[in-house]
């Protein structure tokens, strides 16, 4: 059998599930739910294992979250087969672009699984059997995509109309007639009335040579890019990074665009197995376990006379009082609450809130960084206080400030302090004082994770007085905005 490489597409952000989604920690990292792998790109890589005749994953991300990737590939003990890091967005084509390409370099008749990172499948069994099927179909030269039968008439999806079944495969496999947008209400009623419309799931199953060959056809632009990108891609910390110019001169658009609303080699197989694209509040309490009232809560929370509501609260103790239909999202910085029928409109409230130059939609109060995080828990006039969370073998950058002091208090583990070059442990209950214009660096050289407290104090807080030097993460400039 030919080799099966999955391919998981981490590099977007989707501002449906603000405020848990941010632009730094999209909703692909958050676990919704209890479990070890409770994370959708969790999940994702859970889906077609080794031991199921699988080849290791590929993974592409955007620059931002390749820490936040490898962490989620470090606690799950899964080894990719690459981590591929594309430095800035230029939608699915070109990303599929690139997978390919780096596969049949090494196995030309390879097939490729490409699937979102940020995805729902209950029935995971019968997926890699689909999978398996539809991996057949692909050696043929189709490309394969997953249609998912409508069980109501909705408008958050894209729909494909299914054409005349194609021959050899017993009536599993169909051609696509047409591709459809996103449709208002009364045409999505049209579709789910009249039969043979599918959603778009997103899942693309293709002979990764034959992909290659029709992309060039029709898109030479983004194939082009693709190979110069991966030519000049470099190893960095066990991600490998593709070339930043090649990559900009791809064509920004989507595999939809660029080549299967196009081609008439694209092909649908029906599934069901229980799939979600997770694209809504609403969407997330459909497949989240309900209480007695058709409630989901992931919260300390007092409810009286309340019924099929999504509650979240990162901290605050939530009471309701005679609610029904709602979504309340509470996080440190941000307070959600919507009515679940609205919820497909919360990306319309994150347009308003980067149009009134906030941060929210971009960070949260806690900030992911490869040597753990940092978070601020109070700001105040000429002072400011963070909690460092600093991981087993974590090691900030050498930095200096020149309008502020820092005074680091230790709660649990042990740190290595650098300040002015002279080296010191600090354990449990014990402190340091840095000077400003001192150079100093933070360091875990234990096993167990290291938290301190960090107060500043100055008269000048902002995050541009900081300069630092010998990163070990190798980050630029801007990915070390805040504490490093």
């Amino acid at each position: 059998m030919t080799a099966i490489f999955p391919v998981i597409l981490s590099g977007g952000y989707d501002t449906q599930l603000w405020p848990l989604s941010r632009l730094m920690y999209p909703k692909q990292f958050i676990k919704f739910f209890d479990g070890p792998s409770s994370s959708l790109l969790g999940a994702a890589l859970g889906r077609l294992k080794i031991d199921a005749g699988f080849e290791a994953p590929i993974l592409l991300c955007h620059n931002d979250h390749r820490f936040l990737v490898k962490e989620e590939l470090e606690r799950l003990q899964v080894s990719p087969h690459a981590i591929i890091v594309e430095p800035m967005s230029r939608n699915t084509a070109a990303a599929i672009a690139v997978a390919a390409l780096s596969v049949v370099r090494e196995s030309p008749g390879a097939t490729l699984v490409v699937m979102p990172s940020d995805q729902m499948i209950n029935d995971e069994v019968r997926f890699v059997e689909h999978v398996k099927r539809a991996a057949r179909v692909a050696a043929t030269g189709r490309i394969v995509l997953f249609g998912i039968e409508p069980n109501e008439p909705r408008t958050g999806y894209g729909y494909i109309r299914r054409g005349a079944p194609i021959e050899g495969f017993g009536g599993g496999a169909w051609n696509v007639d047409a591709f459809f947008e996103k449709p208002d209400v009364m045409t999505a009623q049209s579709y789910f009335g009249e039969g043979g419309f599918y959603w778009n799931s997103g899942i693309i199953v293709l002979h990764a040579r034959f992909f290659l060959d029709e992309l060039g056809r029709f898109e030479p632009r983004i194939l082009d890019a693709a190979e110069m990108a991966l030519s000049g891609a470099e190893e960095d910390l066990g991600h490998l990074r593709l070339e930043t110019t090649a990559y900009a001169a791809s064509p920004t658009i989507s595999i939809d665009r660029a080549l299967l609303e196009r081609t008439d080699l694209a092909a649908m197989l029906p599934i069901d197995v229980g799939w979600s694209d997770v694209g809504s509040w609403t969407a997330l309490w459909e497949i989240a376990p309900h209480d007695a009232d058709g409630n989901y809560v992931h919260a300390e929370t007092v409810l009286n006379d309340t019924t099929s509501c999504y509650v979240h609260s990162e901290r605050r103790l939530v009471a309701t009082i005679g609610i029904k239909d709602l979504v309340i999202v509470d996080t440190p910085d941000a307070l959600l609450v919507a009515d679940k029928s609205r919820s497909q409109d919360v990306s319309k409230i994150v347009e308003d809130i980067k149009r009134l130059n906030r941060t929210e939609h971009a960070e949260h109060v806690r900030s992911y960084r490869p040597w753990g995080f940092f978070e601020t828990l109070s700001v105040g006039h000429r002072f400011q206080v963070k909690h460092l969370h600093v991981k087993p073998g974590g090691k900030l950058s050498m930095q200096m400030h020149h309008h502020r002091s820092e005074h680091w208090i230790v709660v649990h583990g042990t740190a290595k302090v650098v300040i002015d070059g002279i080296e010191r442990l600090v354990c449990e209950n014990e402190s340091a004082y840095i000077f400003s214009a001192q150079w100093h660096r933070l360091e875990n050289p234990g096993k167990v994770p290291l938290d301190l407290i960090e107060v500043q104090i100055g008269t000048y807080l902002g995050e541009d007085d900081i300069i630092r030097t010998d990163d070990i993460y190798r980050r630029a400039v801007d990915e070390t905005r805040g504490t490093d």
